[in-house]
């Protein structure tokens, strides 16, 4: 028998017997909800199985009770829930009938095997590299499987450094949780940070002020402009177009700069709480913030139209890393990568603890190609958004506030963020106002498996490129 918890704070809790798990997860796709995670808690004989469906500003939480620790996959319905499944077989001990072979995915073994897709044939060979990288990166390990230079097939292997930072909030008070949830990564700490703080105040009962949401939507945007100059940089380093890669490291400094007079820090450490905003701006702070950003503006113009009219860097770009739009939604990729498949996917658009409006619509660039010219385009539209969007945001002063009560606490909350990567959802379930249970599923998590299919059929030399087009975290995973 299946039950229904009434939908609070856009969050409907639906138990559902093991033996029609997927057919509910059917039920839920059919419904128009969209697969955002999958998550286990509980020990013993009392391991539950969570999968999270996206219906706008809604999520429906599906839970249910597998049988001696084993439940029916829903891999081949949801291609999507792969590695949420592996990740609990790893962690929580759960098995899925159907998802044959479940490779380990955070639980290393020492035999290649048993984490690799067998591929054979005349003149195939595998190239391995990493996990250490002669870069100053985190660790992780990518199996090439080639013929000559061409690749057949792609294997990453990451969770090298996996911290337990979920693990680790259990039983400490909501508030405290934040720290952890902050520094599962450096680069996206104010998405992990919002999508945090909003899943405890939708527990809690909260609601967040006008002006708290309006301090969130400007940290969250300022975190995504120094991201996407960071990010184009990157591909300008990946074909060897070293003044676009100066050009563009200059201007991220810039932003990080900014950061800093803004709010103390240059990655924005700190400056969200659950439940208030201590985020204080006056009125001539936000008028230089503001001519500092129309400078930026300006210069990010003038730099990208250099990458625009260099038929060098712009033949390297075109036709390659294909992410196609069907498989891209087979896949659930998210944010820059999604859209630049053509797949119209932005939490922003659906965020009602946020400053962004109905009137906002995700960019998505000119044909939608979905190859490495497509990623990066999609980072210069964006931009221009984001320069509108904190010119409006630092339009006055911006006074520190506190949420205001709502409703009763309830036992589990849900938030969606749109981080420089993707799509964050964070899931924190409470007793007595202390986390039983957090779950962290950033972009980067969901988009690893798209950028390895997207690997495939590209020369050897070209996977540097890939891998800076999507410019996913290790440190996500590591969490």
């Amino acid at each position: 028998m299946n039950t229904v918890a009434p939908a609070r704070q856009g969050v409907e809790q639906v138990d559902v017997a093991a033996a029609d798990w997927p057919d509910a997860c059917a039920a839920a796709l059919a419904a128009g909800g969209r697969f955002c995670g999958a998550f286990a808690d509980g020990s013993g004989g009392g391991r539950r199985w969570h999968a999270l469906f996206a219906d706008g500003a809604s999520t429906r939480v599906l839970t249910t009770l597998p049988v001696e620790d084993e439940l029916a996959s829903i891999v081949e319905l949801v291609p999507a829930a792969a590695w949420d499944e592996r990740e609990a077989h790893d962690l929580y001990g759960l098995r899925f009938r159907g998802h044959e072979p479940l490779r380990p995915l955070v639980a290393h073994t020492a035999e290649t095997a048993s984490w690799t897709v067998p591929v054979e044939g005349e003149g195939v060979h595998e190239v391995a590299v990493g996990p250490v990288h002669a870069g100053v990166i985190e660790s992780g390990h990518f199996r090439f499987h080639v013929v000559g230079e061409r690749i057949l097939h792609l294997d990453p292997r990451l969770f090298y450094k996996h911290r337990g930072l979920e693990r680790a909030t259990e039983g400490r008070k909501l508030a405290e949780g934040l720290a952890f949830a902050q520094r599962a990564c450096g680069a996206c700490a104010v998405a992990n940070s919002v999508a945090y703080a909003l899943a405890c105040e939708s527990v809690i009962g909260l609601v967040p002020s006008a002006q708290m949401r309006r301090a969130r939507t400007l940290l969250l945007e300022l975190e995504r402009l120094y991201n996407h100059l960071n990010d184009i940089a990157a591909v300008c380093a990946g074909v060897g177009f070293a003044a676009g890669n100066m050009a563009f490291a200059a201007l991220k400094e810039r932003a990080l700069r900014l950061n800093e007079a803004l709010a103390g820090h240059r990655f924005l450490f700190g400056s969200v709480e659950v439940g208030a905003s201590a985020f204080d701006l006056s009125s001539p702070a936000a008028g230089r913030a503001r001519g500092e950003l129309r400078e930026l503006q300006q210069d990010t113009a003038r730099a990208w139209r250099e990458i625009q009219f260099s038929p060098s860097v712009q033949a390297r770009l075109e036709g390659v890393g294909i992410l196609g739009h069907d498989d891209a939604v087979r896949l659930g990729a998210v944010g820059p990568a999604a859209r630049a498949a053509g797949v119209r996917i932005d939490a922003r658009a659906v965020s009602p603890g946020l400053r962004y409006g109905s009137s906002f619509s995700a960019a998505v660039p000119p044909g939608g190609q979905g190859d490495v010219a497509a990623r990066l385009e999609i980072r210069a539209l964006e931009l221009i958004e984001v320069f509108s969007i904190l010119e409006e945001l630092l339009s006055g002063p911006l006074p520190a506030e506190v949420a205001s009560r709502d409703s009763a606490p309830m036992a589990l909350g849900v938030a969606r963020v749109e981080s420089p990567r993707g799509e964050t959802v964070c899931t924190v379930a409470q007793n007595t106002l202390c986390v039983e249970r957090l779950h962290l599923r950033t972009g980067s998590y969901a988009n690893w498996p798209a950028l390895a299919f997207a690997t495939a059929d590209n020369l050897l030399p070209d996977f540097p490129l890939i891998n800076k087009s999507f410019e996913l975290c290790y440190a996500c995973v590591d969490r």
